[in-house]
């Protein structure tokens, strides 16, 4: 496999089956996650961490790509992510709703592993599409969310 198709393997496959025993073949354990402008140690450890993080929250979650680009070692993969929301996530209750989320990550592979993983998730869409979150009309109003949201009345 080239490096997309690894890149894809592992999120349509490894990730998206929790196969996380699989994560040494795809992940270095000097793997970076960079977040803006920072840089942090994030690790086999710590890779698999966020995908058990992740798969708590959306116990059924799959991830599909949908375009791929390469930039030298960097791989950059579109994808769609669905998940049924069963746990909390950032003062977000479980809903049991199946939620559609698009995305973007960016990965450097370096020897066939992710040595540095970065990217995006566009929650906020999602979770105001399905009343999960609201505008706020004026700080501090209490009614400036809607009904059972994170911040909404109780």
């Amino acid at each position: 496999m080239n490096e997309k198709e690894r890149i894809a393997y592992f999120y349509e496959v490894v990730v998206s089956e929790n196969r996380l025993d699989q994560l040494p073949q795809f992940v270095s354990e000097d793997c970076v996650q960079v977040v803006g402008k920072e840089t942090v140690f994030l690790g086999l450890e710590g890779m698999g961490k966020h995908l058990t993080a992740v798969r708590e929250t959306y116990p059924d979650y799959t991830m599909k790509l949908v375009r791929q680009y390469m930039d030298g070692a960097y791989v950059i993969s579109e994808f769609v992510m669905e998940g049924t929301l069963k746990g909390a996530f950032a003062g977000i209750q479980p809903t049991g709703e199946k939620l559609v989320f698009t995305g973007v990550n960016i990965d450097k592979v370096a020897d066939g592993k992710i040595v540095e993983h970065g990217g995006v998730v566009n929650t906020f869409e999602t979770f105001l599409e399905h009343g999960l979150i609201g505008p706020v009309s004026a700080a501090g109003d209490p009614t400036a969310f809607p009904e059972g949201t994170a911040g909404g009345g109780e």
